[in-house]
């Protein structure tokens, strides 16, 4: 499913240059739950937008479902970031002015899905998360556990293969936090979504099949 082979990534700052990765190789079969740990600064967020097809590597190859998307233009890479990723951020990224419905179609209107259909599927992903009686509510009249599964529910609605979280329970509270890890390990299992987390907390990162931890751009364990 998921393949890095050797996989570097520099960013250039005037004359100064920072090595985020540093030889990364990686294999995520198809399904699989890995919970990325390290320090801030170690790459963890750059990994994540190289898989993700955010970012690209300055060298490496990376592979996804035995294509290599490193040599993607930015047309293709948006292609696969529309029908083959889903991604969670800490911060939500809802837009104010669209309710939980509204929201989660957002990407079923660019990926040109038909109406009624774009709406069957937000109503069954709304029950997937709990929040049936809340599909007409805007973010700002959501809480935060409420905001956040509406941005899991959203990067479902394209029927992604690969779901990537950056610090998917950074703002919300451990209780709060316990039911939006249980939600991904649920979508993981019965939906067979190939789940990565990064995450600094290792209650989060313990539910994952595998964890892998990263330091100044490298997998150390």
């Amino acid at each position: 499913m998921i393949d890095l082979r050797n996989v570097t990534k520099i960013y250039k700052m005037g004359e100064t240059e920072i090595r985020a990765l540093n030889g990364i190789s990686l294999k995520v079969e198809k399904g699989a739950f890995l919970s990325l740990v390290g320090p801030s600064g170690s790459g963890k967020s750059t990994l994540l937008n190289i898989i993700g097809c955010i970012d690209t590597p300055t060298s490496g190859e990376v592979h996804l479902d035995g294509e290599d998307v490193s040599k993607l233009k930015d047309r293709g890479l948006t292609k696969i970031r529309l029908h083959k990723i889903g991604f969670i951020f800490q911060q939500f990224y809802l837009i104010p002015t669209l309710n939980a419905m509204e929201n989660i179609e957002l990407p079923m209107k660019e990926a040109k899905v038909p109406r009624e259909e774009r709406r069957k599927r937000t109503r069954q992903l709304l029950e997937n998360v709990g929040l049936t009686q809340r599909e007409k509510h805007y973010p700002n009249q959501l809480s935060g556990g409420e905001q956040q599964r509406v941005a899991i529910a959203r990067s479902l609605a394209n029927k992604p293969s690969v779901l990537l979280a950056d610090e998917p329970t950074g703002e919300i509270d451990s209780e709060t936090s316990e039911k939006i890890v249980n939600l991904l390990r649920k979508l993981n299992s019965e939906e067979k979504v190939t789940l990565l987390v990064v995450t600094h907390d290792l209650k989060v990162a313990k539910h994952a099949d595998r964890m892998i931890t990263i330091e100044d751009g490298k997998i150390v364990s």
